[in-house]
């Protein structure tokens, strides 16, 4: 049997194997019977499985632990060192060696981090108040009448009858005059309103939270306006003058056939008063220090209306 040559960079296995070669190259060139040749050669297998199994060690690879890479730091790069590991490749008997290459490297999927951001919007300290609306908001009110009363056309005695109203009746309160001593109702819903003396109704609220209000007149289509309209002044007192309507049979209202409409100063306030007159001249009171100009306008009046009203040319102080 011709020698087994062995190096020691040789595995395990690969020795075992090229000695049982050898072994089966000499039983077939001897002379044993053929059936203790096979059964010969059955336990050369047997005993190369063994050792293969058994008798040889695993083979060894040799590998470089991995940098532990900080998954929350993005953009790091994880580089492995060589690693080599040595396969049997039974081919051509010779090692079969897989590189890794260190060049390449692990980038880890970064971690995304929800950060909360707080945007600092600057105001200017400066910043001048913003001016308060001067817009006021005014009510609507409800009250009760506590008599039976007249409604007229206007906030005074001096206007026209319009319609009565009766104890217990339950009104709609839509508007005053500047004073607060007379208001504008209208049934609950209604659209057909009339001035009452604030006394005259019990009222749920503040009046002053009305508006001040103002009704038109109702326009006479039968006659025109006054004429002959003159006023003269004695100190505070001033007289206001006009010529005569005369009025159709069944046209007397029988109510002020004249209506005066003054703006007269008292206590250094502009202060609005009608005046009902059955003659044709009238004396009003106005005194002198109202930072604005006084003045007044006259209307005829029958039971259809009023004629157009008439500038009086005041007499200033």
């Amino acid at each position: 049997m011709p020698p087994v040559e062995m190096t020691t960079s040789q595995p395990c296995w690969l020795k075992f194997y090229r000695i049982n070669v050898s072994i089966y190259e000499d039983l077939t060139r001897c002379t044993m019977p053929i059936l203790h040749k096979k059964l010969f050669i059955l336990f050369i297998l047997c005993t190369l499985v063994s050792f293969m199994v058994s008798a040889c060690k695993s083979p060894i690879m040799t590998t470089e632990v991995l940098p532990v890479i900080n998954e929350s730091t993005a953009g790091v790069s994880a580089q492995a060192t060589s690693s080599t590991l040595t396969m049997p490749t039974p081919k051509n008997n010779s090692p079969l060696s897989v590189r890794v290459d260190p060049s390449k490297t692990f980038s880890p999927i970064p971690t995304q981090s929800l950060t909360p951001s707080l945007t600092i919007t600057p105001t200017n300290a400066a910043t001048q108040p913003s001016t308060p609306s001067t817009t006021p908001t005014y009510a609507i009110l409800r009250g009760t009448v506590l008599e039976q009363s007249n409604c007229r056309y206007g906030p005074s005695a001096a206007y026209l009858y319009k319609y009565g109203l009766y104890s217990g009746n339950n009104l709609e309160i839509i508007g005053r005059n500047e004073a607060g001593t007379w208001i504008l109702v209208q049934a609950i819903g209604g659209n057909n309103p009339c001035w009452l003396k604030a006394s005259l109704m019990d009222i749920h609220g503040d009046i002053f939270s009305l508006a001040p209000a103002s009704l038109p007149l109702p326009q006479s289509p039968y006659y025109g306006p006054v004429t002959g309209v003159s006023s003269k002044r004695a100190g505070d007192t001033v007289v206001i003058s006009w010529d005569p309507i005369n009025l159709r049979a069944g046209d007397d209202s029988l109510q002020y056939p004249y209506l005066i409409e003054a703006w007269l100063c008292r206590a250094g306030q502009i202060i609005f008063e009608p005046i009902g007159s059955w003659e044709t001249t009238v004396s009003v009171k106005d005194e002198l220090g109202c930072p604005e100009p006084s003045h007044a306008r006259i209307y005829g009046v029958e039971k259809h209306g009023y004629t157009s009203w008439v500038t009086v040319a005041w007499t200033q102080p």
